[in-house]
C-alpha cells in the first residue's frame, strides 16, 4: 500500500483502485500522497454492486463490480482516457430499496441449524451517525479533520436500529418479554422492496431469500401492533438446550440455578420461534416429514379469529397446519397449532443456497403474522 504508486505516473491523475480487503480510505491516502487528484474505488466480484460511503481524504467515488469492469475496459482500450467526478449530493427516491448489503451476514445457522438465522435485517449501510472528535472521520492517524457526524456501515449501524426499535416496543408494551419483542419484529418484517418485488441481494443482483434476510426488513410501525406473538419462557430455553445436547450442569452455568432435562429428549425444532426450519437427512430416500408445535399469544383485539395461509417452499413439499383457524377470546389468549412439513426427498430440488423457502401466515383481516419456512437437507453430525 504505502509508496506503492509512482508519483511521476500518478500526479494530477484520477486513479482506479480495486476495493480489495485493505482499508478503503487508506487507498485514497496513498493516491493523495503520490499526487493523485481523485480516486475511483471499484468493487470486485465478492462485493458485487454493494457500495459503501467513506469520508475519503481526496475526491473519490465508489462503483460496483460491473461498472468497475467497464471503466477498466475503457482505460485499457483508450489512448488518452479521461474522467470527471461529479458530486450530486443526496438523491432521494432510489429504487430498488431496501436491498441486502453484500457484506450482510448470511445463513444457515452454523451452530444450531434448527433455528433460522439471521432473524431479520435492518438499515446498516451509509448511516449518518454520531462520531467522536478523538479521531478524524477516516480513523487514520494522518486525518486531522474533526466532525460530529460520519457516514458508517455495518452491524454496528443495524444493531442500534433494532435496539432502538426494541426499546420503543418495550416502552409501548411493558409486559412483553424479549422473545415477544423479537417475535413482533420478525412476524411483521417486510420482504418486498419499494417496487413491490422481492428484495435484491447486492452481492449477486438476484432476489434474496430468508438465508439472506431472515424474516425480512424491520418495519417498526407494523411491529407495534403485530396481532400475535410467539413467546418463549426460561423453561422453553432450557428444554431447547437439552434438545441440542447440553446437560444440566452446563445449562446451570447459563441459568445460575439447578436444572434438569426431561427423560425424553425435547425436539429443538419445537422452541417457540417465529420461523420454521425443516431439516431432512441427505440419506433420506422417499417422503419424509417434520412436525413443529407453536403457541401463539394474542396481543390484539380480544375476540379475534385468525386463519392460516401457506406459501409452499417448492414442488414436492407440502405444509399442513392443524388447526387452520385460531379463535381467541377474553378468556383464551393462547392457542397452539401443529405444522407438518413433508418432502419427497427423491425429487426435492434445492436452490444454490442448499434450501428452498416458503412462508406461513396467520391473518384476521387486519394483521398478517408471517413466519418463514425453510426446507433443507443436511448430513447429521
Amino acid at each position: 500500500m504505502e509508496n506503492s504508486l509512482d508519483p511521476n505516473i500518478v500526479k494530477g491523475k484520477i486513479v482506479v483502485c480495486d476495493r480489495g480487503s485493505s482499508p478503503r480510505v487508506a487507498k485514497g491516502l496513498v493516491v493523495k500522497k503520490a499526487g493523485g487528484v481523485g480516486m475511483i474505488l471499484a468493487n470486485g466480484i465478492s462485493n458485487g454492486e454493494g457500495l459503501v460511503g467513506d469520508a475519503h481524504l481526496l475526491p473519490a467515488c465508489a462503483v460496483g463490480a460491473n461498472e468497475g469492469d467497464a471503466i477498466k475496459k475503457y482505460i485499457s482500450s483508450s489512448a488518452n482516457p479521461t474522467a470527471t467526478l461529479d458530486f450530486k449530493g443526496t438523491i432521494l427516491g432510489i429504487k430498488p430499496a431496501p436491498v441486502v448489503a453484500s457484506f450482510s451476514a448470511r445463513g444457515p445457522n452454523g451452530l444450531n441449524p434448527q433455528i433460522l438465522k439471521p432473524d431479520l435485517i435492518a438499515p446498516g449501510v451509509n448511516i449518518l451517525a454520531a462520531w467522536t472528535d478523538a479521531v478524524g472521520p477516516t480513523g487514520l492517524d494522518s486525518d486531522t479533520r474533526r466532525t460530529e457526524f460520519n457516514i458508517l456501515s455495518g452491524t454496528s449501524m443495524a444493531c442500534p436500529h433494532v435496539s432502538g426499535a426494541a426499546a420503543l416496543l418495550k416502552s409501548a408494551h411493558p409486559d412483553w418479554s424479549p422473545a415477544a419483542v423479537r417475535s413482533a419484529m420478525m412476524t411483521t418484517a417486510t420482504v418486498l422492496d419499494n417496487r413491490n418485488q422481492p428484495m435484491i441481494d447486492e452481492a449477486t443482483g438476484n432476489s434474496s431469500a430468508p438465508y439472506d434476510f431472515g424474516a425480512g426488513h424491520l418495519n417498526l410501525g407494523r411491529a407495534m401492533d403485530p396481532g400475535l406473538v410467539y413467546d418463549i419462557t426460561n423453561n422453553d430455553y432450557v428444554n431447547f438446550l437439552c434438545g441440542i445436547g447440553y446437560g444440566p450442569k452446563v445449562i446451570q452455568v447459563i441459568t445460575r440455578s439447578p436444572e434438569s432435562c426431561p427423560a425424553r429428549r425435547p425436539s429443538p425444532e419445537n422452541l417457540n420461534y417465529p420461523s420454521f426450519v425443516a431439516m431432512f437427512p441427505v440419506s433420506s430416500k422417499g417422503v419424509a416429514s417434520k412436525t413443529f408445535i407453536r403457541t401463539a399469544t394474542n396481543v390484539g383485539p380480544a375476540n379475534s379469529v385468525y386463519r392460516v395461509s401457506v406459501e409452499a417452499p417448492a414442488s414436492g413439499v407440502t405444509v399442513t397446519v392443524k388447526p387452520s383457524r385460531l379463535v381467541f377470546s377474553e378468556a383464551v389468549k393462547k392457542r397452539s397449532y401443529v405444522v407438518t412439513v413433508a418432502a419427497d426427498t427423491r425429487n426435492l430440488k434445492l436452490g444454490q443456497s442448499g434450501a428452498v423457502f416458503g412462508s406461513l401466515s396467520w391473518t384476521d383481516g387486519n394483521h398478517v403474522v408471517r413466519s418463514p419456512v425453510v426446507v433443507t437437507q443436511i448430513e447429521p453430525l
